[in-house]
C-alpha cells in the first residue's frame, strides 16, 4: 500500500475526472479507496485481489467470517460472477438494480478471488449512483463495505469516513452527504423461497410485489412436510454494510 492519502472533491467538475482516474489507479495497485454509493460511503477494494480484500477487512476490524459484498457497474456482469441464477432472483435484479438491494447468489466456481468465508456464494449489488458506476466501469467489480469501523454507524459524509479509517485508505472521494442513510436490503437467492437476511431501503412489500413468496426476517421457513420452523441459523450480514 501507498502511504499517501489523497482527497478529491468530486462535486467540483475539475476534480471529478481526476478522482475517477486516481481511484482506478489505486485499485490497480491493490490499495483501498472510499467512494460514494447511493446508500452510504463505502470502502472499496479489488474483488479479485485477496491482499486488497484483507486490507479492507482489517481497516474495518472485520474477520473473514464477514465477507464484503461486491458492487458491479452494470447488470450484465451478473452472469460472469454468479451461476444457477433463479428466474426470481433475476427478476429482483432487473426490478431493483441499480438500487439498494443486495442479492446473494452461488458464485462462479472458476473465479480466482477470496472474499472470506463465503461458502461458495457472492453478495452482489449495482448501486444507483452515477459516480460509483463510473468508477466501477473503470475498475471492474469491487468488494465494498460501509466506510466505518465494525460496529460503528455507517459514514454518510466523507469526514465521517476519514475519521473512521484514516490513512489506511489511499483515495477518498467526496461527493457530498448521502441522503439515504439506510443500508441495502439483503436477500438470499440461493434458497427457495428466497429470504431477507437484512432489512433495508427496499421493503418486504416491494420485494413481494415482484416475487410474492419472499420470506421476511421473522417468517418461519416452510419444510418439505408442510410444517414450518423458524430458521435461527441465518443472521443478517453486518448492518453497516453498504
Amino acid at each position: 500500500m501507498t502511504n499517501v492519502t489523497q482527497l478529491f472533491d468530486a462535486q467540483q467538475p475539475d476534480q471529478r475526472s481526476t478522482a475517477i482516474t486516481k481511484a482506478t489507479q489505486a485499485i490497480r495497485q491493490r490499495d483501498v479507496i472510499v467512494l460514494p454509493t447511493d446508500t452510504v460511503y463505502g470502502i472499496g477494494a479489488d474483488a479479485f485481489s485477496p491482499q486488497a480484500v484483507a486490507v479492507l477487512l482489517a481497516a474495518k476490524g472485520r474477520s473473514r467470517q464477514s465477507p464484503p459484498p461486491v458492487l458491479i457497474g452494470n447488470i450484465q456482469v451478473l452472469d460472469a460472477l454468479a451461476v444457477d441464477i433463479p428466474d426470481t432472483g433475476r427478476q429482483l435484479a432487473q426490478t431493483f438494480w441499480p438500487g439498494a438491494l443486495t442479492l446473494i447468489f452461488n458464485a462462479q466456481p472458476s473465479l480466482t478471488w477470496d472474499l472470506g468465508e463465503t461458502r461458495g456464494t457472492v453478495a452482489l449489488r449495482l448501486p444507483d449512483d452515477e459516480l460509483a458506476q463510473q468508477i466501477l466501469q473503470q475498475t471492474g467489480p469491487l468488494a465494498v463495505s460501509s466506510a466505518n469501523r465494525h460496529g460503528q454507524p455507517a459514514a454518510v459524509t466523507i469526514d465521517q469516513a476519514q475519521d473512521a479509517l484514516g490513512e489506511v485508505v489511499s483515495v477518498y472521494i467526496d461527493d457530498g452527504p448521502r441522503a439515504e442513510q439506510q443500508a441495502s436490503t439483503i436477500v438470499d437467492c440461493t434458497v427457495t423461497p428466497h429470504r431477507v437476511l437484512r432489512s433495508g431501503a427496499i421493503t418486504i412489500d416491494q420485494l413481494r410485489a415482484v416475487v410474492p413468496d419472499v420470506l421476511d426476517l421473522e417468517d418461519p421457513e416452510p419444510q418439505s412436510d408442510g410444517t414450518t420452523v423458524t430458521d435461527e441459523s441465518s443472521s443478517p450480514e453486518d448492518s453497516s454494510s453498504s
